[in-house]
């Protein structure tokens, strides 16, 4: 039996920067995976990931992540995601200085 579709983001890395990206609603990359568009809907979902796979020039690694609805906007669900949304552990530079 296949398993129940979760709520995911589109995400990737950015290829002139190399900084982890989230698909907003309005098809623009945004850093901050608060105004990433949740997806709901398995089959809008993979349209999405289809649309944002051609997007060469701009992203490269694009994929599906798994979130929940949070107050502030869609949460990780796991380790890996949450580790890609606060950047680097090496030391407090990029996103980091800004917490």
């Amino acid at each position: 039996m296949p398993k129940a579709f979760t709520p995911k983001v589109v995400t990737a890395n950015a290829l002139l920067a190399g900084d982890v990206v989230y698909l907003t609603a309005d098809d623009a990359w945004s850093p901050d995976l608060r105004q990433a568009e949740l997806l709901t809907d398995e089959a809008h979902a993979q349209l999405r990931l289809v649309e944002a796979s051609t997007r060469h020039a701009e992203v490269v690694g694009v994929y599906l992540a798994d979130m929940v609805p949070g107050d502030k906007g869609p949460e990780p669900t796991h380790f890996r995601e949450e580790f890609r949304r606060t950047g680097p552990s090496n030391h407090r530079h990029g996103k980091q200085a800004d917490l």
